[in-house]
């Protein structure tokens, strides 16, 4: 029997569409930054446990306008946790979607590969004497064992 995992129906027009609404997110979210492993490494990290002393700390120095020093912005920090806050629900989203789009991928993928396997095996059987020798040798090519008895394209085990 057959796999079918999803049948993705999109039409030329919906993937213009949502090539248009990606355009849009790169456009508007131009402002994102990229760090380096070392960036991300050497940076001040705020987690969960960190976010409510940041928070209070920052609602105390706006209370307290007089004991903070010229040289540390506050309003910029507060912009920053709007951001943040803003930034984080659309994040979520975000990830839920590739994550749905990555396991979509992943079933189109194998219900190609299902079909073509197979459908290889039909070949195998039913296609002797029928002038695809040929060709069912050219796709055995990817069964085919190296010198260390792997399938091409399967990876060695450890």
């Amino acid at each position: 029997m057959a796999q079918n995992l999803i049948s993705l129906n999109l039409s030329d027009a919906d993937y213009a569409e949502i090539d248009t609404a990606l355009s849009t997110l790169e456009t508007k979210l131009a402002g994102l930054i990229t760090l380096s492993k070392d960036e991300r490494r050497a940076l001040a990290k705020m987690g969960d446990k960190s976010e409510a002393f940041c928070r209070q700390t920052l609602l105390v120095l706006t209370q307290n306008p007089g004991l903070v020093p010229p040289s540390l912005d506050v309003a910029e920090a507060q912009r920053d946790l709007a951001n943040l806050d803003a930034l984080r629900s659309r994040t979520t989203r975000l990830r839920q979607l590739l994550g749905r789009v990555e396991d979509s991928e992943m079933a189109l993928g194998s219900d190609v590969m299902s079909t073509a396997l197979e459908g290889y095996a039909v070949l195998k059987v039913m296609g002797k004497g029928s002038g695809l020798e040929a060709l069912r040798k050219s796709m055995s090519m990817r069964f085919a064992r190296n010198s260390q008895g792997v399938a091409a394209g399967e990876p060695k085990a450890a």
